[in-house]
């Protein structure tokens, strides 16, 4: 039974929620989202708010949990925004951007050419990559796919992670004694 799906989701002010034929579109000041509902669930929209109801079985009571979680984050997302964080550690590890194109030196005998998807931008700071954009799981997709141009190793942390990621680091050889 889910605790999560049984709380309704509040619609700020200023964004627009329609619901047709299983599929919900949400429009805000940042953007504009829309994404088909799973029809296990079913969604009622009154009084400012979004309940997510379950039809019959138990796939249903599954999904409800899951889809009162989705509906938030476009509500959020059209509204704040998400932002992911990337750090690149290692010596001559360095990221350029020009207009929507990344371009990564990792130590490989060739540079990483990336290019953000539609809906998603980029702020380059030296060893820092700045992701934001109002589709979670967007957003989260693109920054595991350039987390894994060079994942951090654990012997010098060298690669690409997420700036709250921890590494943990092993003990080298330990040498001629």
């Amino acid at each position: 039974m889910s605790r999560v799906g049984k709380r309704p989701v509040a619609i700020p002010d200023g964004v627009k929620v329609s619901y047709q034929d299983r599929k919900l579109s949400v429009k805000g000041p940042k953007g504009d989202l829309s994404r088909s509902i799973n029809h296990d669930v079913e969604l009622d929209i009154k009084d400012s708010r979004i309940y997510v109801t379950v039809s019959e079985g138990v796939k249903g009571t599954a999904m409800q949990g899951l889809t009162r979680t989705l509906v938030a984050n476009m509500l959020k997302g059209v509204t704040k925004g998400f932002e992911r964080v990337l750090e690149i550690i290692g010596v001559g590890y360095r990221v350029e951007m020009k207009s929507d194109v990344l371009t990564f030196a990792l130590g490989y005998s060739h540079p990483v050419v990336f290019k953000l998807p539609g809906g998603i931008t980029a702020l380059v700071d030296k060893s820092k990559v700045t992701l934001s954009g109002i589709d979670k799981e967007l957003l989260g997709a693109t920054a595991a796919k350039i987390r894994a141009f060079r994942s951090p190793e654990p012997y010098k942390g060298k690669g690409i992670k997420y700036a709250e990621e921890h590494i943990r680091r092993k003990v080298g050889k330990t040498g001629a004694k």
